[in-house]
């Protein structure tokens, strides 16, 4: 009996896509399609649900609300309290927008999350590290801002040759970076076990159907799986934005 010969694509055949139309830095290719996309998509189901207003909400206005309680108090008043609560436009905007670009991975024909390329989430985590600096800046004022970032109180004074450059690179340099790269390698690894099952069943199927049953069965768990992931990559992103503008907002005494 030949053996089965599986022929998994390069990782580069999976991440990067041709280019659509364009050329240079305006060139345009899926990911960038399915970015717009998703931007799109979200500032539809605001704007709609925002013009109907009723009192009593049904359909897309009270989907849209159930997310914006989701997001004031699951997310802003466990972190920053009432005083973060002007910032649930920034933060609803941030939380659903990765699950919406998390989300492309599973839908047939895309099969592509946006954020399993990393100029994404870089880019997001940029957006949050100037907000929270910009926030922290704000309410202390720039020489308290790094006051309270570089010798943080109730810390032995001999320490902080060790703490404060410890802080200062923590803040400025680990903070933005471990947002990108948390988000990025959680959704691209996900979409590599996606595709590697899928390329399993589809090989054993071509054998046998009875064969390609586990697989099969284990690409539709896995399927499953990637929802919860895409919410809660887009959940601890979003949580740690918040985390980060509510230290900003008020430095431990």
């Amino acid at each position: 009996m030949a053996l089965l010969a599986l022929e998994f694509p390069p990782i580069s055949h999976l991440i990067e896509w041709p280019t659509l139309f364009g050329s240079g830095a305006l060139a345009v290719n899926k990911v960038v399609l399915l970015m717009i996309v998703s931007a799109v998509l979200v500032f539809s189901l605001y704007f709609t649900a925002g013009r109907r207003g009723s009192l009593v909400p049904s359909g897309v206005q009270n989907f849209a609300e159930t997310v914006v309680e989701f997001v004031q108090e699951g997310i802003i008043l466990q972190t920053m309290g009432p005083e973060g609560l002007h910032f649930t436009g920034f933060l609803l905007t941030l939380f659903s927008f990765i699950f919406m670009c998390n989300i492309w991975g599973i839908v047939p024909l895309a099969q592509m999350p946006v954020n399993a390329r990393m100029a994404l989430p870089a880019f997001l985590a940029i957006i949050v590290w100037i907000v929270f600096n910009f926030v922290g800046i704000k309410h202390q004022g720039p020489g308290g801002y790094f006051k309270s970032m570089l010798f943080p109180p109730g810390v032995p004074k001999a320490l902080y040759i060790l703490v404060t450059p410890i802080e200062l690179v923590s803040t400025l340099i680990v903070r933005p970076l471990s947002l990108a790269v948390r988000l990025f390698a959680n959704m691209l690894a996900g979409h590599l076990l996606l595709v590697s099952f899928a390329i399993i069943a589809t090989a054993l199927f071509k054998a046998t159907v009875v064969g390609a049953a586990l697989p099969g069965a284990l690409l539709i768990a896995l399927t499953g799986f990637e929802v919860l992931v895409a919410v809660l990559q887009a959940f601890i992103f979003t949580i740690l934005a918040a985390v980060y503008i509510g230290g900003a907002m008020h430095p431990e005494h």
